[in-house]
Formats: structure tokens, C-alpha cells, sequence
């Protein structure tokens, strides 16, 4: 298969059940230009360095543009120094030093939610894990976490699952309509922050309150914008990375029955079992737009500058140059530094939450469920392939334990 064709197939959605087989195939060229500029970089150790390579920029200017009208980046989007300044900011209120039990302090009210969640299923028989739980269990967190009140927390999935389609490449569409589309969502959310803030509804504990009043930092607070903009960026890396991190945990759970025993009987090994899911299945596949400010050597190719680079973490993941037996899903596995979370200055900001909701939801659904099984192997998929996720895991079962 040419190589031009390969990254069209990845993205294809006949693909995203096991793009597993097509990933090998791209590592025969680490680094490979496609047929429309773009770079796949696929391998573990070229990945991992352009992660921290600071001649690549994350600035999108070109795309939101495209959309018609300027909305400025959140901090995934910058680059140093105002990326820094932003982070940091964004970073105070999220963990040490500044609040070092905040994600300890969220557990109890997590684990409550996963238990109410379950609690609400039928006492036997099918249901859907994704809308059932997958789904609900993060947009909870997420709204804690930001302070939104729990009567808002539907409109904010809505907002998610229009975010989310809009950040997603297809084959052969025009990207402005769909950029435009995440431009208007951008703003009716954008509004919606404002209010929230203005009339005093949000928790004063959480992250949109305690951003907004945090005149102690250097640099900040946060202008409102920005504080709108890191707010939008928490929603949906917040919620659907968790989404797929779950979902795609209890699929690979539920085809490996002897695991799925495993951890009921052990729930101790949940934080190894999550760190291998996320090298195993990641929930953030492919890192698809960063931009070459100069040429860069890397893997004996030159990638001119000006050239779309796309880190394809999914695939490095599984690299046997870097994990024995890469495709064997190990919870045992004595070395799992993996790319499920990026790395360098743009890696994931929420990884100690996304730990926790993922072992809290495994473990839970592992200790309570008797007897589950699928009942469509493989399940449909979401149509992203960046955002990787079963969008329903249709399962029979025969009750719920207390």
C-alpha cells in the first residue's frame, strides 16, 4: 500500500474499529511525507523527541482564520512565552503547589457519581456502557472541577459533542464549514462562561471563580477571554479524552475476561491496568497540525519548514522497538512510559483527574456488574480518529451487585 494512501485509510472511518494493523505499516517509514505535505511521524522515538521540539510551533493562525473570524487560541495552541504564562496560570488552580489536594479532594464526590450512575441501571439485562456511564461520569467531573452548577451539566455535553466534531478531520471535506461550526459553539459557550461568572452562580471553589480572582500570580489573573478560552479547552480535553479512556478500558476489559476477574479480585492493580490502556488503546491518537518553523533533520528525512507535521501517538505506542510484544495488552508490563498523554510542554494538563475517573470507573464497573458480556464485538465507533472512543458498547448482564 503507498504510504499516501496509508494516512487516508487511518482516517477512513472502515478504519477505526483497528487502525492497529495500518499504524504497523506506517512505521516502515518513521517519518513520511504524505501526498498532501503533510509528515507522519509514527515511530516511538522520533515522536517523542518533535514532542519537545521547540522548532515546532502549535499555533494554528491559519485555521482560525479559515474559520472566519478570530478566536484566540487556548494554551494548547501557543507557543512559549505566552504559553507558559497561560499554563501556569491555568496550572495554580489545578495542583501543587499552589493546590495540592484539589484533584485528592474531588475523589469522594467522583466515586459517589460513578456509584449513583450505577446505581441507576437495571437490575439485569442490556444497556449501552457509553451513554450509561462512559459519557455522564466526566461531563460530572469536568462541571466540578470548572464549578458549573448541576442543573447546566446536559448543555455542556451538548457543547462538547458539537466541539468535538469540529476538531475532527474527514477525508475530501471542506475544513472551513467545520471550523465555523466550532467557531459558533466557541462563542455560544463563550457567552454562556461570561454569565456564569458575572451572576455569581459558579461554585467560588472551582477553577472558572478561583482563575478569575487570582490577582497573585505573575502575570495574571487571566483576562476574560483567556479565561473563557483555557475554559472551552478544559470542556473537551476534560471530558472526551475521559469519555474514550473509559469506554475503550471496559471493551478491552470485557474481551479478556481473565482480567476482567483480575481486577475485581485485585483492585489494586487499577493504577498499572489504566497506565497500560493508555499506551494500549490512547485516548488522543494522533496529534494531526504542528508546524515546522525551520527545516528539521529527524529519521535521516529533512522536513522543510513551513511543513504540517502530524505525531502520531497511537502508533509509537505500540512500537516493538520500544515495547516488547507491543500489541498484548499487559497490566503486568514493567516499563509503560507512554504517549497517551503527549509529552513536553503541551503534555496533557488534566493527566492526575483522567488517572483517577478512569480508576474509580474500571474499578466500579468491574466490582459491580454480574456477568456482563458484549453484544456487538467490535461496537461502532465515534467518527474521530484523532479522539479514538466506541461511541455505544451495547453489553448484556445478569444484575447489579450492591
Amino acid at each position: 500500500m503507498g504510504n499516501e494512501s496509508l494516512m487516508r485509510k487511518i482516517l477512513d472511518y472502515g478504519s477505526r474499529a483497528d487502525p492497529y494493523p495500518l499504524y504497523a505499516e506506517l512505521r516502515k517509514t518513521p517519518v513520511c511525507r504524505q501526498d498532501d505535505g503533510t509528515y507522519t511521524i509514527s515511530t516511538y522515538p522520533e515522536v517523542l523527541a518533535l514532542l519537545h521540539d521547540p522548532r515546532l510551533t502549535s499555533t494554528h493562525a491559519e485555521e482560525e482564520e479559515a474559520a472566519g473570524g478570530k478566536f484566540p487560541p487556548a494554551f494548547i495552541g501557543m507557543d512559549p512565552p505566552e504559553h507558559d504564562r497561560v499554563r501556569g496560570l491555568a496550572m495554580r488552580q489545578f495542583g501543587p503547589p499552589h493546590s495540592p489536594r484539589l484533584i485528592a479532594e474531588l475523589r469522594p464526590s467522583l466515586e459517589m457519581s460513578a456509584a449513583g450512575l450505577i446505581d441507576a441501571f437495571p437490575d439485569g439485562g442490556e444497556l449501552d456502557l457509553v451513554d450509561s456511564f462512559a459519557y455522564p461520569f466526566p461531563v460530572t467531573a469536568i462541571c466540578r472541577l470548572l464549578g458549573v452548577p448541576h442543573e447546566d451539566e446536559a448543555r455542556f455535553r451538548e457543547w462538547a459533542d458539537k466541539l468535538v466534531a469540529s476538531i475532527d478531520p474527514r477525508p475530501g471535506e471542506d475544513p472551513s464549514v467545520r471550523l465555523q461550526d466550532g467557531l459558533e459553539t466557541k462563542k455560544e459557550l463563550a457567552f454562556y462562561i461570561n454569565e456564569l461568572i458575572d451572576s455569581g452562580r459558579s461554585d467560588p471553589k472551582g477553577m472558572l471563580t478561583t482563575l478569575a480572582q487570582d490577582h497573585e500570580a505573575a502575570g495574571g489573573p487571566l483576562s476574560r477571554l483567556e479565561l473563557v478560552v483555557t475554559s472551552v479547552l478544559l470542556l473537551v480535553a476534560g471530558h472526551e479524552t475521559t469519555v474514550n479512556l473509559i469506554s475503550n478500558g471496559m471493551l478491552t476489559l470485557l474481551r479478556r475476561p481473565d482480567l476482567f476477574e483480575r481486577l475485581r479480585r485485585e483492585p489494586e492493580i487499577a493504577p498499572r491496568l489504566v497506565e497500560e490502556l493508555l499506551r494500549f488503546e490512547p485516548p488522543v491518537q494522533i496529534i494531526p497540525r504542528r508546524g515546522a518553523i525551520t527545516d528539521i533533520e529527524i529519521g535521516g528525512i529533512t522536513i522543510p519548514e513551513g511543513s504540517v507535521v502530524a505525531l502520531m501517538l497511537a502508533s509509537g505506542n505500540r512500537d516493538p522497538q520500544r515495547f516488547q510484544d507491543p500489541d498484548r495488552f499487559d497490566p503486568d508490563r514493567p516499563d509503560v512510559t507512554h504517549l497517551g498523554f503527549g509529552s513536553g510542554i503541551h503534555s496533557c494538563f488534566g493527566a492526575p483527574l483522567a488517572r483517577m475517573e478512569g480508576q474509580i470507573a474500571l474499578t466500579e464497573l468491574v466490582r459491580r456488574l454480574d456477568n456482563p458480556r458484549l453484544l456487538e464485538d467490535p461496537p461502532p465507533y465515534r467518527t474521530s480518529a484523532v479522539l479514538r472512543g466506541p461511541r455505544h458498547i451495547p453489553i448484556a448482564f445478569d444484575g447489579v451487585r450492591p
